[in-house]
């Protein structure tokens, strides 16, 4: 059970109204409170912040903003004196512009060692004046940035984002490099970006852009015709950062961002040799029906089953929807959210949860002159971006900043009405979406972690899912109507429940 801290938006230590990693270490105690095993912190690397992090110009420093090298090496003494792993991000498919070995290609000439570190090529028409391709970025836009000397280089994210070259050794090499820095300073782990997308296909070959899905569609996963991503050779350079990992002694792991077709494909990157666990983001993707949530959870299942591999179960991180405002937001969107955390936390494998899902927050509704997501510019300001997600953490207190800083203002703007969802109203109220966390947790525990039973379904009527582990038993009505509660002893409940009925939008752990 790991923890995404989003670190400038988790605590702020210092008073400017940003993250930082002490912090983080001040507020140690509410994950072990809670009962997670470990937490994951997003990137605190130095960064030009063009894309909140993940665009890094120094990956074995840490930003300013977030503190220094030996502010992140109590952090991890602290945590581990509490017997909390600690995983960092690793962004390997791109460096920021600002890099030093990007400031060299720039400085280079076309076709210069500096330049091959990145994907750069010539343009096409009669002056190289068009596009090496017709790929677009993530963010909106070309997935392209023209020199003036007439060299493109790909950037499947924001400009300030240049694509690194993997087929090159050095960034082979640098990646080694990277991994080893911060496990020699005792990480336990990594959580790879973009762990699909390190290989590019030979020729960088047009595609039909169809097939990529709509803004509006949400998170999605990319069709097995977009070439951008899923390579068959992205395989072997997971295989070689594995090789580093496995010289260390104890145990070290890395858990990979991969937003594949399906679930065999997914499959393919926990095989005995490459990523030790990968999200499994078919529950973002489901739509709140049973037949969804089954068909998410058995195709994981049967997947990974056959590479001998455990699931790895997420239902938002910093990328994603909030589940509560996925789900319709308000008290229905709240009640569903609890309930999936119940189906969540009681599948077989790892459990990963995004800072504020224990508290039930839902997205923030941000101003146009406080967001931040390259997104928003980047599509013309049709795409608000990621930054609802964002908003920092309420700890204390009836008005903002919530407790989370001493500081008048927040990097992004906390809203008014979120004083019962802070941590201090929720951590005694025995009905709080965090005591639903914590008391989950402790079941897991005691009930799912030793001889890790299998997951057997029952058979369940209408819009309800059921399934039992060892003496467990868990229902989920995702339906509009009450439906009969079997018999059991009730150890816990996403809700309220009826006279011997389980509510709509409710889930139920039950023994017996």
């Amino acid at each position: 059970m790991i923890y995404q801290v989003y670190p400038r938006s988790f605590a702020d230590s210092d008073g400017d109204g940003n993250g930082d990693l002490s912090g983080i270490c001040e507020r140690l105690d509410h994950l072990v409170d809670l009962g997670v095993d470990g937490f994951w912190i997003s990137p605190f690397y130095r960064s030009p912040m063009a894309d909140g992090g993940y665009d890094v110009s120094d990956p074995t420093d840490v930003d300013p903003m977030f503190g220094t090298l030996d502010d992140f090496d109590a952090l991890l003494a602290a945590a581990h004196e509490r017997r909390l792993k600690v995983i960092v991000d690793i962004v390997p498919n791109h460096f920021s512009d600002q890099h030093v070995w990007f400031q060299q290609a720039l400085a280079a000439a076309p076709g210069s060692p500096q330049r091959a570190r990145f994907i750069f090529r010539r343009g096409r028409g009669e002056q190289a004046e068009l596009p090496p391709n017709n790929w677009p970025s993530v963010f909106g836009g070309p997935a392209w940035h023209r020199l003036p000397d007439g060299d493109w280089y790909l950037h499947l994210f924001a400009p300030e984002q240049p694509d690194l070259d993997w087929t090159n050794p050095e960034v082979q090499a640098e990646f080694e490099r990277i991994f080893r820095f911060w496990l020699d300073r005792g990480a336990d782990g990594f959580r790879i970006d973009v762990a699909h997308g390190l290989a590019k296909p030979e020729g960088l070959p047009d595609f039909d852009l169809s097939v990529i899905p709509s803004h509006a569609e949400g998170a999605a996963m990319p069709s097995p015709h977009d070439v951008r991503w899923d390579r068959e050779h992205v395989h072997d350079y997971h295989r070689a950062l594995r090789t580093v990992l496995d010289s260390y002694e104890g145990s070290r792991m890395a858990v990979g961002e991969t937003w594949v077709p399906d679930a065999e494909r997914l499959a393919r990157y926990v095989r005995k040799d490459e990523l030790n666990l990968t999200f499994n983001f078919d529950l973002v993707e489901a739509e709140w029906s049973a037949v969804a949530f089954r068909k998410a959870i058995d195709d994981a299942l049967t997947a990974m089953s056959e590479v001998e591999a455990v699931c790895t179960w997420v239902l938002g991180n910093h990328d994603v929807d909030r589940p509560v405002t996925r789900y319709g937001g308000g008290v229905r969107g709240l009640a569903r959210a609890r309930a999936a955390a119940l189906v969540q936390l009681s599948l077989p494998g790892a459990a990963y949860v995004y800072n504020g899902e224990e508290l039930g927050l839902p997205n923030v509704d941000l101003p146009d002159e406080a967001l931040k997501d390259p997104t928003w510019q980047r599509s013309g300001h049709t795409d608000r971006g990621r930054d609802g997600e964002r908003v920092p953490i309420p700890w204390s207190g009836t008005s903002p900043p919530y407790g989370f800083s001493t500081a008048a203002t927040t990097w992004l703007p906390m809203p008014e009405g979120w004083g019962p969802l802070t941590v201090a109203a929720q951590r005694e109220d025995p009905e709080s979406t965090l005591s639903l966390f914590r008391r989950a947790l402790q079941l897991r525990r005691s009930l799912l972690a030793f001889g890790n039973p299998a997951l057997d379904w029952v058979d369940a009527p209408g819009e309800t899912v059921a399934y039992r582990r060892g003496d467990l038993l868990v229902v989920l009505n995702a339906g509009a109507e009450p439906v009969r509660l079997p018999a059991g002893e009730v150890l816990l409940s996403s809700g309220p429940l009826g006279d011997a009925t389980l509510p709509a939008d409710t889930a139920v752990w039950l023994q017996g």
